[in-house]
């Protein structure tokens, strides 16, 4: 056996050695299949997440740059939303993210703590971005992300099911109390197998809407956890009421929802009246829905609610070695106009008055309902509180201890113990830091 490793060994060093021999002989030639750059190595590597509509949007993009710098050529990859956030931390891991990837506000502060993004505040953006809300977005003085469209959190709601159903649509600056009314007065009135509102139960950024409208602040903010328990039982007890009555679909159901998924989407499946979108998504569901599609903001309390900021950006990875290429590329991204009218609104509402001048005459249905949505949310806007970075771990137990709750496998009791507990322990590690 001794003999056999030694021969093992031996034999993969020459290939090692052959392959490496190969490499650098093949290394300038053309990748045809992927349609990546004649030099693979010189290729912007590019990834980024969304619907099928944004890929196909930000592709025709980038076949536009090469075209008007022949000598760039770009490496794509397009995910999804969960698969993108599944990969990236591997490749920030192993130093090896794209040169240019889209970034995410939920996200950001992670990504920027760990070292992984380049600092891009010597992009010259006079005149494209105004630099107020540039200024908002930097952090100590960095920018770290050049921000992509205007964004907003609101509710889309199927009007032509609601109004055949006789049924009071939501209405603007609406309030949480109006919101309770609407899904208890539309179960009555809805077919059976049709619900007016999901069950949010497992997603803490919708009880923080509820926290934060009502006064009392984000729930993690920092090293800080607030999590207000008495709000909390309140709030989570009456989706657990709704359960019990079939207001909301059941665990089984909702758990099995994908979003911007023609068969799976609450919405667009047909089987939910609501969902939660923002400025730079719902569009998907008008194309889901064509016609029947309206919005309405995030219920509100007495210091507002909901979010309306920019929350999409691209970043340079700190280690690309094509840093001020991928500058240069950014800055064409949000103020070429033949780039513009290529993305149409696939991000939002773009940040350039200019490029939104350009579309506004050719803005389609689904394009005029993003706008929609972005004028419904700006009025009682509360600021975006992603998680911070180090909070990680306690978003993921939020999402696996409620739906324990929502299918009756622990009580609320329980539930609120535990993330409570983690949020305080967690808090104490970060300050300890």
């Amino acid at each position: 056996m001794k003999s056999n490793r030694h021969w093992y060994k031996r034999m993969s060093f020459i290939i090692l050695a052959a392959l490496l021999v190969l490499s650098a002989c093949s290394g300038k030639k053309e990748e045809k299949a992927s349609g990546d750059a004649k030099d693979t190595n010189g290729a912007l590597s590019i990834m980024w997440w969304g619907p099928q509509e944004r890929h196909d949007a930000t592709l025709k993009a980038l076949d536009i740059y090469s075209k008007q710098n022949p000598d760039v050529k770009f490496k794509p990859e397009y995910l999804a939303w969960d698969g993108f956030w599944s990969k990236l931390p591997t490749l920030a891991a192993s130093k090896s993210m794209p040169d240019i990837l889209q970034m995410d506000a939920a996200y950001l502060d992670e990504y920027v703590s760990r070292g992984t993004l380049e600092d891009l505040s010597d992009i010259d953006l006079n005149g494209i971005i105004d630099p107020k809300i540039l200024d908002n977005l930097k952090k100590d003085g960095k920018l770290y992300g050049i921000p992509l469209s205007h964004n907003g959190q609101g509710l889309a709601f199927n009007k032509s099911e609601l109004e055949a159903a006789g049924i009071q649509l939501p209405q603007k600056d609406w309030t949480w109390d109006d919101f309770f009314k609407f899904a208890e007065d539309a179960h009555k009135k809805l077919p059976k197998g049709k619900f007016p509102v999901t069950d949010n139960s497992a997603d803490w950024t919708w009880y923080q809407y509820y926290q934060t409208s009502m006064g009392k602040g984000p729930i993690l903010e920092g090293n800080k956890f607030n999590l207000d328990k008495d709000m909390w039982m309140e709030f989570n007890k009456i989706y657990e009421k709704y359960r019990k009555e079939g207001v909301v679909p059941p665990p089984d159901v909702q758990t099995a929802f994908l979003e911007n998924d023609p068969k799976a989407d609450p919405m667009g499946s047909g089987k939910v009246m609501t969902r939660g979108a923002s400025v730079g998504s719902v569009s998907v569901l008008e194309t889901l829905l064509p016609g029947k599609v309206d919005v309405v903001n995030v219920p509100t309390g007495p210091a507002g609610g909901g979010w309306a900021q920019p929350t999409i950006f691209l970043s340079v990875s700190s280690n690309s070695k094509h840093k001020a290429e991928a500058k240069q590329f950014i800055k064409w991204f949000i103020s070429d106009k033949e780039a513009g009218k290529a993305l149409g609104l696939t991000r939002g509402i773009p940040l350039s008055d200019e490029i939104y001048k350009e579309l506004e005459p050719t803005l389609q249905p689904k394009d005029i309902l993003s706008k929609k949505l972005e004028e419904a949310a700006i009025d009682k806007a509360l600021p975006f509180y992603p998680a911070p970075a180090g909070w990680s771990e306690w978003v993921q137990a939020y999402d696996k201890e409620m739906q324990a709750v929502m299918y009756g496998q622990q009580s609320l009791k329980d539930a609120f113990t535990k993330l409570d507990d983690l949020g305080k322990e967690t808090a104490k590690k970060l300050e300890g830091k």
